[in-house]
């Protein structure tokens, strides 16, 4: 992938921040002892240890590592001096590491990632350590109140740094929207962050008593670690899981297979056209990959019928969206879209089914995967009819807007239409079964 060139140009000044930072912390860090150098070793082999063990969260496209409990931790007890230069040291040991277990990348991506990741934890945990400096406090001992109230303050200002540099990034590869971003990331890592920061302050107290003591809070932190990583990893399985049951109808009908999919894709991509957060995309994303596993339950004999369906055959299909909703309810990842999927045939005017909803009645949701399910369904060949071709599908949507579907949706279906490459368009509507490597 072709990195743009404003996003160089954001890693190149990150990097310059961060190696000011490194040098000027380089001139003035100091170990007043043997306690200090013994915890700066220590922090050192755990952070490069959480940082390999990093969680990975598919929906946002990045990993969470409980090195931020170590790397706040440090900034209370030694200093920002000596935070930086562990942040510094951990970090880039840990990517080159990371960087070179794999092989999926090129050299020049490799560079930059390692680049990026180094000088955004560092200029974070400066940032951090700077607001103590500025308060007139090199480190905290978790002595008094008012120690909690400025690790606190330096926690805010680390998880805001944090997210803002990272959400940076991805609103300058992926042309995401920051703002709305932000918020939805800290609406979403608020608690797990909090979690570390407390972690942090339980380090600080225990060093305060002995260097030994703070091995005491290793097993809390590991846990810590160890059950988010387990629960993300579980949600992860899940929707695997779901989504290889969906893509298992490929062998009774290959459409309704490869249609989840291009749904799916289509649908986030009117999502973000109307400017929804990045949960709520990974929600259409979510809802539209299983929207049609109901189908399941439906006869081949109705299923795979070259001509139209008679009405009895018509009421056993319509049972699928509430056997879908049925199926994925249960599960965690999907409970929250499991309305999505039960009104995914609803209508604009309430002649959709299972249940007749109309206007706004409907889930907004299953509103957006309505639309690219019908847009899909048109331009694309059905046992009982060939595709329509783009002008044909176009002119069908614009006459379905405030009839069978959501206006506000129908104009973001069509400006996201418009905005496709002529090739993609063409490959929607005269291939529309792809194999999937």
């Amino acid at each position: 992938m072709r990195i743009p060139a404003r996003a160089i140009v954001y890693v190149a000044t990150l990097a310059a921040a961060a190696l000011c930072s490194v040098v000027c912390s380089a001139l003035h860090a100091s170990f007043l002892g043997i306690d200090q150098i013994s915890i700066f070793c220590v922090f050192v082999i755990l952070a490069v240890l959480a940082e390999v063990y990093a969680t990975w969260i598919p929906t946002y496209n990045w990993e969470i590592s409980s090195s931020i409990a170590i790397y706040l931790a440090t900034v209370f007890i030694l200093g920002v001096n000596l935070a930086v230069l562990l942040v510094f040291l951990s970090s880039l040991l840990s990517e080159m590491f990371l960087r070179w277990r794999s092989e999926d990348e090129s050299a020049a991506s490799g560079l930059l990632a390692i680049t990026f990741n180094v000088s955004q934890l560092v200029v974070t945990v400066t940032l951090a350590g700077l607001l103590l400096q500025a308060l007139q406090r090199q480190s905290l001992d978790v002595a008094a109140i008012s120690d909690f109230g400025l690790a606190i303050a330096a926690f805010g200002v680390y998880f805001v740094a944090n997210l803002s540099f990272v959400i940076g990034i991805v609103t300058l590869t992926e042309s995401k929207t920051f703002i709305a971003s932000l918020a939805d990331s800290i609406r979403q890592f608020f608690v797990q962050y909090l979690v570390l920061c407390v972690s942090a302050l339980l380090l600080a107290a225990l060093y305060s008593i002995s260097v030994w003591h703070v091995l005491l809070a290793l097993f809390p932190l590991t846990l810590v670690h160890v059950s988010f990583r387990g629960y993300v990893k579980l949600q992860t399985e899940a929707r695997n899981t779901f989504e290889r049951i969906s893509q298992l109808l490929d062998a009774r009908d290959h459409y309704t297979a490869v249609h989840s999919m291009e749904v799916a894709e289509l649908a986030v991509k009117i999502g973000r056209e109307m400017g929804l957060g990045q949960r709520e995309i990974e929600q259409i994303d979510v809802a539209a990959r299983v929207h049609d596993i109901g189908k399941v339950a439906v006869p081949d004999s109705i299923l795979l019928k070259p001509g139209k369906l008679s009405e009895e055959e018509w009421v056993k299909m319509r049972e699928h969206p509430v056997i879908s909703a049925e199926l994925i309810a249960g599960i965690e990842i999907y409970s929250p879209v499991a309305k999505a999927v039960r009104h995914e045939h609803e209508r604009w005017n309430g002649t959709g089914y299972p249940d007749g909803l109309k206007g706004e009645e409907i889930p907004l949701l299953a509103r957006i995967i309505a639309a690219a399910d019908i847009y899909n369904a048109l331009s694309t060949d059905r046992p009982y009819r060939k595709a329509f071709n783009e002008e044909e599908t176009i002119r069908l949507i614009q006459e379905m807007a405030e009839a069978e579907l959501d206006p506000a949706v129908a104009a973001a279906l069509l400006r996201v239409i418009e905005a496709m490459p002529a090739e993609q368009v063409t490959d929607m509507t005269e291939s529309p079964i792809r194999t999937e490597a």
